[in-house]
């Protein structure tokens, strides 16, 4: 699929429905369910997905613009509704609507999330303290497309994806510097840099638009170190998570409607589909050896929804 095709068809997908053929699942992850149905018409469209060690979940509903609670019994709890931009939103880079975007979650319970709205006053990294309200606490520039997002607890650092191209280094206290930008991290027509996770001592990031995984050394000064292309051939990739077994990694195929298992080596299978339940995974988790996996149904628009796997052994 080209770029320019994702692209309308992500922007069309407001409107229209599309409908993914269903494949064969696979054994690498077992049982396969869905446990939470999300409102579309209330713009539940789940993007993002952070756990708590007490097992609930944080998530971005993107077009509400809203962060949410969901207890381990399936309760949901709206946290927070973010301001919507003067003009609706019709500026957001490649998309030309506000959404909140990549979340993480500190060990003191606040959470940092990103919002993008192609305006100046809202777009960049804001946080929510528990029983608080939230507030940016690092602009980004309006043409930005804030997207992915990890905390390293260590240094109070945040490490932000920009799918127009760049990873942006924000401390917790305030402030914004590109941390790392290249031809790697650039869209082709649509989306770059996507997903973004902390591990091993470098950052990774996924590119939607070329289908790869990078990875990127963090060096001792702190500085990026030269980036690495770990995988490959991954059409519309999103978000992702390491599974605990080295640099095997869990990923989200959004506009394929699956998910993959990439391996230390580089090469993937697909692990889930259609028939298992997803409607656009947009980004993974993993606890133990239970994957979660979120889909926005941004493309099928119907049936946005938390899917629940096990992790073979």
């Amino acid at each position: 699929m080209s770029a320019k095709h994702v692209r309308k068809a992500f922007v069309a997908a407001i409107l229209a429905a599309t409908t993914f053929a269903a494949t064969p699942a696979y054994a690498a992850l077992c049982a396969p369910h869905v446990v939470q149905h999300f409102d579309l018409a209330k713009g539940q469209t789940p993007e993002s997905i952070v756990l708590a060690p007490n097992g609930t979940a944080y998530v971005t509903f993107a077009k509400a613009r809203q962060i949410a609670e969901i207890s381990p019994s399936g309760k949901i709890r709206v946290l927070a509704t973010l301001p919507a931009p003067a003009d609706g939103g019709a500026g957001t880079p490649a998309l030309g609507f506000p959404l909140t975007v990549g979340i993480d979650r500190a060990s003191d319970g606040t959470l940092y999330f990103l919002y993008a709205t192609g305006t100046a006053d809202l777009t960049g990294v804001w946080s929510l303290r528990p029983g608080g309200t939230p507030r940016r606490i690092a602009p980004l520039p309006a043409g930005s497309l804030p997207n992915g997002l990890a905390l390293d607890q260590r240094t109070r650092t945040l490490y932000v994806a920009d799918s127009t191209g760049a990873v942006w280094k924000v401390p917790t206290s305030g402030g914004a510097t590109v941390w790392a930008a290249g031809e790697e991290l650039k869209p082709a027509g649509f989306l770059g840099a996507n997903g973004l996770k902390l591990y091993d001592g470098a950052v990774w990031v996924t590119n939607l638009d070329q289908g790869t995984i990078l990875r990127i050394p963090l060096r001792a000064n702190g500085s990026a170190g030269p980036v690495q292309v770990a995988a490959t051939g991954l059409t519309g990739i999103d978000d992702f998570a390491f599974t605990g077994r080295g640099d095997e990694i869990i990923a989200a195929l959004d506009t394929v409607n699956e998910v993959a298992l990439v391996k230390s080596d580089g090469t993937h299978e697909v692990v889930l589909t259609a028939a298992d339940g997803l409607q656009g995974p947009t980004s993974i988790a993993v606890r133990g050896r239970t994957v979660y996996v979120p889909s926005a149904a941004y493309l099928t628009a119907k049936d946005p929804n938390l899917l629940l796997a096990r992790l073979g052994h």
